[in-house]
């Protein structure tokens, strides 16, 4: 069975650059690591998407060990679609309105 491609959500992908920004802005070297870590959480969500547990919505959650950020994603017969990469602090469930 092929891989399943990920599939980030327009505002997904806005919250991962504002983190990236928000890391930036203290330290180039953090804010690599954060994208790397996203980049590893996303290659072992793609190897085994149901190992993580279900949340809200019929979501999964990937919780990220080093940085206050979760990926919250569903996975569908062709795609993982990421609907946010969550940050710990924010309004919980901000982006159940992107499950569309």
């Amino acid at each position: 069975m092929p891989a399943r491609r990920i599939r980030l959500h327009p505002d997904a992908t806005r919250d991962l650059e504002e983190g990236l920004v928000f890391y930036q802005e203290r330290s180039a070297d953090v804010a690599e690591r954060f994208l790397l870590d996203v980049e590893a959480a996303l290659e072992l969500i793609v190897e085994a998407p149901d190992r993580w547990p279900s949340h809200a919505d019929g979501t999964r959650r990937y919780v990220m060990a080093a940085f206050p950020y979760s990926i919250v994603y569903r996975v569908t017969a062709s795609a993982i679609q990421v609907f946010a990469v969550a940050h710990a602090k924010r309004r919980p469930r901000y982006w159940s309105r992107r499950r569309v």
